[in-house]
């Protein structure tokens, strides 16, 4: 049984330009520069050459890895999600750790768009794992390298 990946609607709009950009752009330029560097003759010391072929070799893999997470992806809206307040996958939470009082927004995404200097943690995460089905008010207790913290939810949203 093939494994769903979940997939925010922006975060599969981004994969989608990036799949678009390496088809149309980056897979044309690669072949160029192989063209040009079989032009230089001897290829068994073209160090142009070598690096155009190992570029290829990375696009097309990354063409094939993105289409491969593409159709078997789960497209979620999170603004379409209804989960009675409870923290599920798309959910915009904010935080506010017990300890230090500091307040951080962050938003449970897939693995392939976190980004956590925009406030994007993976559902795989640890403090994601921690807050799933959680809900406002709540306490949630995140193992930490320092430690153990603990985050009350002051507001979840669906955006």
């Amino acid at each position: 049984m093939a494994t769903t990946i979940p997939l925010t609607k922006r975060g599969a709009e981004k994969l989608k330009e990036e799949l678009h950009r390496l088809k149309t752009v980056e897979r044309h330029a690669v072949i160029n520069a192989i063209a040009e560097a079989r032009a230089q003759g001897d290829l068994s010391e073209n160090a142009e050459y070598e690096a155009a072929k190992d570029k290829q070799g990375f696009i097309e893999g990354r063409i094939l890895e993105i289409e491969g997470k593409l159709s078997s992806a789960q497209v979620i809206d999170p603004a379409s999600v209804d989960a009675g307040g409870k923290v599920v996958f798309g959910t915009t939470v904010d935080l506010e750790e017990e300890e230090s009082g500091n307040e951080v927004t962050y938003q449970i995404v897939g693995d392939d768009e976190a980004d956590l200097k925009q406030g994007l943690i993976s559902i795989s995460s640890p403090i994601a794992r921690a807050l799933i089905g959680k809900e406002a008010g709540d306490v949630a207790e995140v193992v930490a390298p320092g430690g153990i913290k603990r985050y009350e939810i002051v507001e979840v949203r669906y955006i």
